[in-house]
């Protein structure tokens, strides 16, 4: 009765698989690991492999594009001094640290400034003590972005100061992933939206498609205390980051305090995101003080996702590399890089760059931790150094080139950060800066493991084919 069935189904699915592999096509060109992997999902997983296509795949902010740029502009319009004061000028750079200026600001739409202060925070306990000093002393407005806000200690003591801030009328938006912070329940959130605190969930557009584009997360980790003072980098909140969870043991992270122009820069994402979330502007004077003289590093907010034409992380990455001479360290806490990441990082070691790696070790999640490792191979051999971290989880991102730039931030070395993540890094002009950030990383790889180039090339088949099953399809994960 039903012998039709079979042969309607297979025309269905063959159908359906060669549109999908079309849409593909069109869309992935510049990620031709995803291509592949999705194309290999799609073809050996029948109608699973559609569906995970459909809701992971597809970038669906396009659209988000026009509304972040007329933000953008209103603001800026209104904000003169934003794009005239404090902005540094290009006989101040070294050569190096100019040829990553004008690829930041070419791709990122900011400018370096001067005159800030910044402050470098590798222990959680006094980030968050800076954290709670900065919003206890809150006069205006206290904005919040973050890709995870744990319900826990922390998390709750910290709702708490905002709270209270609110009643005292202090303006508090609060700003979270949807995903990322997927505990935050409505109980939890209540006494927020009762004492008056704006909050709304970041989805990548507002429209029905977009809530759906469950592959492309907001990363970011900000705070602006009064447009004053900003915090930022890879801290999110929660009590692993205090080392309080056994399964992670001890936490390494790095965050960074800023106070001068460089905030105004951090204000103005927080107010593209914030716009992009709820449809409302931040656009009054108060929320965009002018900037004050604090410090003397060199400092540019860059800003990233997938709603750009161009992947500014990728770029930056790229050119960060290629324009290095003597060294360049790294320290992600997922290592998952592009094809032309890796082939930089080799070239760079060729020519004698001294190419150092500090990585996840065996806290880290497996998946990523051996699709990354399907990279030490060409690496090692080309000369770089690499390390894996054993006291606990590595979670910092940062990156110092020839002792003159350094970037801090939330993108990670890995696909997932310079194509479908929405990221934020400060980039430093500093040789002090990039000192203390080479003094860390000594620090960290005195308790870390050495990746033995002999040891590693004799390491067994099911080692080699596990690392290259997950390189597959990291790029669609």
């Amino acid at each position: 009765m039903f012998n039709w069935l079979p042969g309607t189904l297979a025309v269905i699915s063959f159908v359906l698989q060669f549109s999908l592999v079309s849409v593909v096509l069109l869309t992935k060109r510049r990620q031709e690991t995803a291509t592949v992997a999705w194309i290999i999902t799609i073809i050996t997983l029948p109608y699973i492999g559609a569906i995970l296509y459909l809701i992971f795949g597809i970038n669906r902010v396009e659209s988000t594009v026009k509304h972040r740029l007329r933000a953008w502009r209103r603001l800026s319009h209104r904000l003169p001094e934003l794009s005239e004061r404090h902005l540094l000028e290009s006989d101040r750079l070294t050569p190096l640290q100019s040829n990553m200026a004008k690829v930041a600001t070419r791709l990122a739409e900011s400018r370096p400034t001067m005159h800030n202060r910044v402050d470098l925070l590798h222990d959680a306990g006094i980030a968050f003590d800076e954290i709670e000093t900065a919003i206890r002393n809150a006069r205006a407005t206290i904005h919040l972005e973050y890709y995870i806000w744990q319900p826990d200690k922390i998390g709750t003591r910290l709702r708490d100061l905002l709270i209270e801030k609110a009643r005292t009328g202090v303006k508090v938006r609060f700003l979270y992933d949807s995903i990322g912070s997927l505990r935050l329940s409505r109980r939890f959130i209540a006494p927020m939206r009762e004492a008056g605190i704006e909050i709304s969930a970041f989805v990548p557009g507002r429209g029905w498609l977009e809530s759906w584009s469950l592959n492309l997360r907001n990363h970011r980790k900000i705070i602006i205390v009064d447009g004053e003072i900003g915090f930022t980098g890879g801290m999110n909140v929660g009590d692993e980051y205090l080392s309080r969870v056994p399964h992670f043991g001890h936490w390494s992270d790095t965050h960074l305090r800023l106070v001068g122009p460089s905030v105004l820069q951090l204000q103005m994402i927080f107010a593209e995101d914030w716009h992009c979330a709820t449809g409302r502007e931040i656009s009054w004077q108060d929320d965009f003080p002018r900037p004050e003289t604090h410090g003397h590093v060199e400092a540019q907010v860059v800003s990233g996702g997938p709603h750009m034409e161009d992947s500014v992380f990728q770029a930056l990455f790229f050119a960060a590399i290629n324009e290095a001479r003597h060294h360049i360290t790294i320290t992600t806490g997922y290592f998952v890089p592009t094809n032309a990441l890796v082939v930089a990082l080799e070239c760079a070691a060729v020519r004698g760059v001294k190419v150092r790696l500090l990585l996840s070790g065996a806290k880290g999640y497996w998946y990523t931790r051996m699709a990354g490792r399907s990279s030490y191979s060409p690496l090692l051999r080309a000369g770089a150094e690499i390390w894996e971290y054993n006291r606990g989880y590595l979670h910092s991102k940062t990156l110092t080139l020839d002792g003159e730039y350094s970037l801090v931030g939330s993108p990670n070395f890995d696909s997932r950060s310079v194509f479908l993540n929405f990221e934020v890094a400060v980039a430093m002009y500093d040789k002090g800066i990039a000192e203390q950030l080479n003094s860390q990383f000594e620090i960290d790889v005195r308790q870390a493991e050495p990746i033995e180039k002999s040891l590693w090339f004799k390491r067994s088949r099911w080692q080699k084919l596990q690392e290259n099953w997950a390189r597959m399809f990291a790029p669609i994960l």
